[in-house]
């Protein structure tokens, strides 16, 4: 019990094969936490290593975590796990990261701070130690579209070192196993409105003679597919919004008579289109919606007042008035079209832009109304089932 109080820093290092240079990178590590009077431990969780790796670690004085499930995120998961110190920090270990510099991590977790990411594009990137597609597109794109998302300031979402608290780190219960681990650490440290810092820090090119875990296409969309999937407002709610907005206003603006240009006019034909374009947006807003209810329930993010306060607003009696009406007024307007028709002996339609400008969004408001009677039907049965945490707190 005694030495779990007095371990301040695990420093931890995913290991799959890394016979080549997990020895220095363990060296380093012990030189720091010596040097520093850092009270510390230095922990590898292993991957099913098959060259010696293991071996290595436990001669040079390292706690040795087996970890069953693969992947870079079940290895780091399973070593912070069995780590005993406040603070954590992690890094490869292919030598690419100076473990004998860590004390800008620790400061500022000292501090206060609960995530403290490594910002290599300010530190120093050594020539060949990021790849091109990596250095100049991968990293800028993903970190912009990660501050763009969730309002992150730091400038190195994928830096590989980094510190975080323990307590700290542990309830956010991260969940995924690849490499998008990176990933999911800072965005939901963001949306746990952690205390997050960045300093700058050194990438020297690894010392490995074999090529890398990371594969850059398949890592890269894996990241970008995390960034989505956890954002609902960029991936449904905005696109929606778009669509919904101009869908309308054409709708609208061609329903009431068509539009001529020099050379185009608009007409029945975009109509329809526009109609498509209202019920996609409208699909679009509403799995936003179910999305975050979803996240909620599954903890995957917290609650907000803001939130809670529309879905109490929108309820089933709500959303069934609301899908009636419209759906209502698309079935007069279906009957006053067939009242027409049937005026003409059913015969053949003379003027069909006419006739189509009000079949048209009649058949929309149809749509839309019957979908959302059944989409207050959908939240009612979330509600019930899922007992939704949000309206209980």
């Amino acid at each position: 019990m005694l030495k779990e109080e007095i371990i301040e820093l695990s420093i931890i290092m995913p290991c799959l094969n890394e016979a080549e240079t997990l020895e220095i990178c363990i060296q380093k590590a012990k030189k720091f936490l010596t040097e520093n009077k850092v009270s510390g431990e230095v922990v590898i969780g292993d991957n099913g290593s098959t060259d010696g790796s293991i071996e290595i670690a436990k001669r040079n004085g390292a706690e040795v975590v087996h970890i069953e499930e693969k992947g870079y995120g079940a290895a780091i998961m399973g070593a912070i796990k069995a780590s005993k110190g406040k603070y954590i920090i992690m890094g490869d270990a292919d030598d690419s990261y100076d473990f004998s510099n860590l004390m800008p991590y620790v400061l500022k977790l000292r501090e206060g701070y609960d995530l403290v990411m490594g910002n290599r594009f300010k530190g120093g990137i050594s020539k060949g130690a990021m790849p091109f597609l990596h250095k100049y597109l991968g990293n800028p794109v993903l970190s912009f579209i990660g501050r763009l998302f969730f309002k992150i300031k730091i400038k190195d979402f994928h830096c590989g070192l980094r510190g975080f608290r323990s307590e700290s780190i542990q309830k956010l219960e991260l969940r995924t196993t690849g490499m998008e681990f990176a990933s999911e650490m800072v965005v939901m440290s963001s949306i746990f409105k952690f205390k997050i810092g960045e300093v700058p820090t050194t990438l020297t090119k690894d010392g490995r003679s074999r090529p890398p875990h990371l594969r850059t296409w398949r890592d890269g969309w894996r990241h970008l597919k995390f960034l989505l999937m956890y954002s609902p407002k960029w991936l449904f709610f905005y696109p929606g919004l778009v669509l919904f907005i101009i869908s309308s206003v054409l709708f609208i603006a061609i329903g009431v008579n068509p539009i001529h240009t020099k050379q185009l006019t608009f007409d029945v034909h975009t109509l329809t289109y526009c109609g498509a374009g209202i019920i996609l947006s409208f699909q679009l807003l509403s799995f936003s919606f179910l999305s975050r209810i979803y996240a909620i329930n599954q903890g995957l993010i917290p609650v907000r007042k803001k939130f809670v306060d529309i879905f109490k607003f929108f309820n089933l009696e709500k959303g069934l008035i609301v899908g009636f009406v419209i759906f209502l007024a698309g079935f007069v307007l279906s009957y006053n079209f067939f009242l027409s028709w049937k005026q003409d002996d059913y015969g053949a339609i003379t003027d069909l832009s006419a006739s189509f400008r009000i079949l048209i969004p009649s058949i929309v408001m149809i749509i839309i109304g019957i979908q959302t009677i059944f989409l207050s039907f959908l939240l009612s049965i979330i509600g019930t089932i899922q007992k939704i945490k949000f309206l209980e707190e």
